[in-house]
């Protein structure tokens, strides 16, 4: 199948996957849908894909415990990428809006519906207002358990080369926002869990940003710059495999076209 990817989760250990990596799309016929397990740093070069660039892959439905109806169990040996990502053309994100939005639902209310009804388990919806994106301490490190399985896989495997565990960010970003909804009580929270979110921290921290700067500079980007009142921003959310609650998975940011160019209806402008 051909899908357009627009999400990677941050990865984690897993005994059973190695490494574990969600990677939400949309599929041609605009549904969405969502990739793992994807051992994404162990894919050759050619095979790691970009945010919003079209790849092809052999995949099915997951069974067991995985209930969630957008779920497939790719097989990476049949992975390839197609073209470049979608760009924006100088700021413009009308083609990829075109492709993204067409799918998008009025607010987390109608998604949690939804998943009640129908199993929905990923979508994209504009908050009303973004309130807050709240920094909490987490622990610096991966549990035990984690280590030692992926540790065993490896050694199970009898791997030539060895490789660390992706590095643990030691804080938790909640974001906290309104939907227009009138089911909505104002006060959503919840958890993102972004690639771009631990990859920003990193960068910061291996360019001499101490932790809690780290932080505070993510906050920066993700609230202040992405969420910012000229930015037409949506979420990407998606739930947890084991528990059905909800997470921020991405941001959608595009930048809101100036009224002075809207000749021919909305557009939407924003950085690459």
């Amino acid at each position: 199948m051909k899908i357009l990817t627009t999400i990677k989760t941050y990865p984690i250990p897993s005994a059973k996957y190695d490494e574990l990596v969600c990677t939400a799309g949309i599929a041609e016929n605009g549904d969405f849908v969502r990739l793992y397990p994807i051992n994404f740093r162990d894919l050759p070069f050619e095979q790691q894909y970009r945010k919003y660039q079209w790849i092809e892959v052999d995949a099915v439905p997951h069974v067991g415990f995985d209930v969630r109806k957008e779920s497939l169990r790719p097989n990476c040996d049949t992975l390839r990428t197609i073209g470049e990502p979608i760009p924006t053309n100088r700021g413009d994100w009308t083609e990829r809006s075109k492709l993204i939005l067409k799918s998008k639902s009025a607010s987390m209310e109608e998604l949690q519906s939804r998943q009640v009804n129908d199993r929905t388990s990923l979508g994209i919806f504009k908050p009303k207002k973004i309130n807050d994106l709240v920094i909490e301490p987490d622990d610096p490190e991966w549990k035990p358990q984690f280590k030692a399985a992926l540790a065993q896989a490896r050694l199970w495997e009898n791997r030539t080369t060895s490789k660390e565990p992706p590095r643990k960010v030691p804080y938790r970003f909640r974001y906290q926002f309104a939907c227009d909804d009138s089911r909505c009580n104002g006060n959503h929270k919840m958890l993102i869990e972004d690639w771009e979110v631990g990859a920003l921290f990193w960068n910061l921290r291996d360019r001499g940003a101490g932790p809690d700067e780290a932080a505070l500079k993510v906050k920066q980007k993700f609230l202040d710059e992405l969420c910012g009142s000229d930015r037409d921003t949506h979420f990407y959310v998606g739930t947890h495999s084991v528990y059905p609650t909800w997470m921020v998975i991405g941001v959608y940011p595009p930048k809101i076209r100036p009224a002075r160019f809207a000749n021919d209806g909305p557009s939407l402008f924003g950085d690459a």
